[in-house]
């Protein structure tokens, strides 16, 4: 029974497969390196809800990373964006008719990278808000405590 359902979750496209196309149909160079970016800003994101009861320049130095990986991961997406649009834009100039569906095709190759890099991004900026607000309520907290 459990190797029959084994066997049709792995028959079904999951979130992880998917996930795999669409890394490899947005260039695997550039979403390689986003995705090198997440799995760094996350371990930097954990590095810093650590040091949360440290003080305040270790704890600022992990969320000053953790900002500005993000930031590389989408300026990584939007350039290769660019790239992309150029690409299509050679491809197409040298043909006579150009087929709607095949350039719907590689406007979405070309936006793969940026969304990629933007939900890095977003991740990053929104983790950072989270650990600066719990440190800045800790600290509020603290000094409470210390009037008393």
């Amino acid at each position: 029974m459990l190797s029959l359902t084994l066997f049709i979750f792995f028959q079904r496209p999951g979130f992880l497969s998917e996930l795999g196309n669409r890394i490899s149909e947005g260039g695997m160079l550039p979403m390689s390196l986003i995705l090198i970016s997440f799995f760094l800003m996350i371990f930097l994101i954990f590095k810093a809800s650590v040091k949360l009861g440290s003080n305040y320049s270790r704890f600022k130095k992990y969320v000053s990373l953790v900002n500005q990986i993000a930031l590389v991961a989408l300026v990584i997406g939007l350039f290769t964006q660019l790239v992309g649009l150029i690409q299509v834009f050679d491809a197409f100039e040298s043909l006579d008719k150009v087929n709607p569906a095949s350039f719907a095709g590689g406007i979405k190759v070309a936006l793969l990278a940026p969304l990629f890099g933007w939900l890095v991004f977003l991740i990053g900026r929104i983790a950072t808000f989270i650990l600066t607000w719990i440190y800045k309520d800790n600290e509020s907290e603290t000094r409470e405590a210390q009037r008393m």
